[in-house]
């Protein structure tokens, strides 16, 4: 039988899977441990639900009947060979989360939380967001008939605003930036009990974000790419994505040896960048950005709760730190658009400009396989690409008209 337990990142520490966020002797992040596991092997997961739940042995609920599920997960991995050859390379594939139900990668981590935090008994949760956590976890919340509170920064996207006031949430919109949210958030969650998805359920939600791993691999035939770029706002995902592999290969369903041959790359936008400034300054500490400044609002997470983690990841797995400008992201959005029809929101945006970036500079040797991790829609976001794309005329209703003008295009 599979036992769960937390483990401090730091002091190695272990708890039961209670409610707690940190360690009571060092204060580092805990993170859930599998102990125990059956025997998995490909066959396992044949047959079950297209979600992420599929991997339920490797999650932290225990009891399935809490489960809270939306049906996110098992999102396409696509070969995206007109992308590829565009930019000399022969082996692109993007994981497309942007077609979960709430339309974004958070989705898995909310989901996860929420679920723990229904285990746990907890009669209401909320999150402190940049937009897409807040659609994720007021859907979650009212498909599991929890009250939900968001805390978010006044400007963000109005359409992810009203994605996350549709499903009912309690929206508190903070004149001030995405850490000043998380502050509030995180006072509110301990002086009124509330599950905090991405504070005080941290340790649980994180886990969400680690199953981007498993359908890669499980979608490459279980094995593991050559390269990974994954945008980076607070951290969490990419640590995640890694812990995924390293559970895979413990599991025996992946090499080891691939997994430790991997590279990690860390995308970042220009005006909150702070990841990529310690990487190039060769720095283990991440020094905050006070006022972010880029179209990926997002990724405008100035203070990144798991900054110092990734640049460690980036060192174990050979993995590089790379920033774009906000007129590359939006020339990469419209690459991938019209390369491979898929639409991404800005974040999205950040990952192709770097790998991009990273073809031009010939950082990727042409053959690896390379994943591009898109995880939000870009109907989310369409003010931060409407500046570029040309207005359409309105014309009159005649056809002789019209069908002159377009053979004349």
């Amino acid at each position: 039988m599979t036992t769960r337990v937390l483990e401090c990142r730091e002091c190695k520490k272990r708890y039961g899977t209670e409610f707690r966020y940190v360690c009571d002797e060092c204060f580092g992040p805990l993170d859930v441990r599998y102990e125990g596991l059956p025997r998995l092997g490909p066959e396992t997961f044949e047959g079950r639900e297209h979600t992420y739940w599929r991997y339920r042995e490797l999650l932290p609920v225990e009891d399935a009947s809490h489960i809270i599920s939306i049906g996110a997960g098992m999102t396409p991995l696509i070969k995206a060979d007109a992308l590829a050859e565009r930019l000399g390379l022969r082996n692109v594939y993007i994981k497309n989360d942007s077609v979960n139900p709430t339309f974004s990668f958070k989705d898995r981590p909310a989901g996860v939380a929420v679920s723990k935090a229904k285990e746990f008994g907890m009669s209401r949760v909320g999150c402190a967001s940049t937009g897409n956590l807040a659609s994720a976890t007021a859907a979650h919340a009212a498909r599991g008939g929890l009250p939900c509170h968001i805390f978010a920064p006044s400007n963000i996207e109005m359409a992810k605003i009203a994605q996350a006031l549709s499903y009912g949430a309690d929206y508190i919109s903070v004149d001030g930036t995405y850490d000043d949210a998380n502050r509030i958030a995180a006072q509110a969650g301990d002086r009124l009990g509330i599950g905090v998805v991405n504070i005080n359920m941290r340790s649980y939600y994180v886990e969400g974000s680690k199953t981007l791993a498993y359908e890669v691999a499980e979608q490459l035939g279980w094995s593991v790419p050559d390269n990974l770029i994954v945008p980076v706002g607070s951290g969490a995902m990419l640590n995640a994505i890694c812990k995924g592999f390293e559970e895979l290969e413990s599991a025996s369903l992946v090499p080891g040896g691939d997994v430790r041959d991997m590279r990690m790359h860390a995308a970042q936008p220009t005006g909150c960048a702070p990841v990529v400034d310690a990487f190039a300054n060769n720095r283990d500490i991440v020094a905050p950005v006070e006022s972010p400044d880029t179209i990926a609002k997002s990724l405008a997470i100035g203070d990144p709760g798991d900054g110092r983690y990734v640049l460690k990841r980036l060192k174990q797995y050979d993995g590089t730190a790379v920033e774009t400008s906000d007129d590359e992201i939006i020339d990469a959005i419209l690459l991938l658009a019209r390369t491979e029809g898929i639409f991404t929101e800005p974040a999205g945006g950040v990952a192709v400009a770097t790998l991009q970036k990273m073809a031009e500079q010939k950082t990727i040797d042409p053959g690896d396989s390379v994943v591009c991790y898109v995880t939000g829609n870009g109907l989310k976001a369409t003010e931060a690409v409407m500046r570029s794309l040309r207005k359409p005329e309105t014309v009159k209703a005649d056809a002789q008209a019209i069908i002159a003008e377009v053979a004349g295009r």
